[in-house]
């Protein structure tokens, strides 16, 4: 398994952490909520990886790209997996969710680049991206997760997210 394969399936698993922080309002938060975010945000890196898996100059973007949406497949899959086994019914994410609105901006800037001006904004995406949901691991979501398998599940994947944000700046300083 590549550096960016096990760094990616690890941090796939923390990335709506950072829409807890971001989208809510609210000082608690349900685990239905925690696992609808959770779902939406595999679905958005999804799709903002696979947009650089064909769209990057750089073979090592590309592949960091490819590596996010194959990951983030895994990764929504088994969250759903967890949920239907904790008898969870996901919470719809707003189509007005803070996220969401930055996912679909980030997207529409994303598609109107090319070149290496487009390498540079994905990278720049995910660095920041993960940055924010680092903070969040620790200061929101962990602390409004009930259930204990969920928590747990978090728990075992926070410390590498740290490493999937190192590789996103290692490729975007590489230039």
């Amino acid at each position: 398994m590549s550096a960016f394969r096990r760094i990616g399936v690890a941090a796939a698993l923390i990335v709506p952490v950072m829409l807890v922080a971001q989208g809510t309002k609210s000082p608690a938060i349900d685990d239905a909520a925690i696992v609808g975010i959770f779902d939406a945000a595999n679905t958005w890196d999804i799709s903002t990886g696979s947009l650089a898996a064909k769209k990057a100059t750089r073979a090592d973007v590309k592949e960091f790209g490819a590596m996010l949406a194959r990951d983030h497949e895994q990764v929504r899959q088994q969250g759903r997996d967890l949920a239907r086994k904790l008898g969870v019914k996901p919470t719809a994410v707003a189509k007005d969710f803070a996220l969401l609105k930055n996912h679909e901006e980030a997207m529409k800037k994303l598609n109107g680049l090319t070149g290496a001006e487009f390498d540079r904004a994905f990278l720049e995406h995910e660095v920041g991206y993960h940055k924010a949901v680092i903070d969040a691991v620790t200061t929101t979501f962990l602390p409004a997760i009930q259930n204990a398998e969920l928590k747990a599940f978090v728990q075992k994947v926070a410390p590498a997210f740290q490493a999937h944000m190192l590789a996103a700046q290692q490729l975007l300083d590489k230039k």
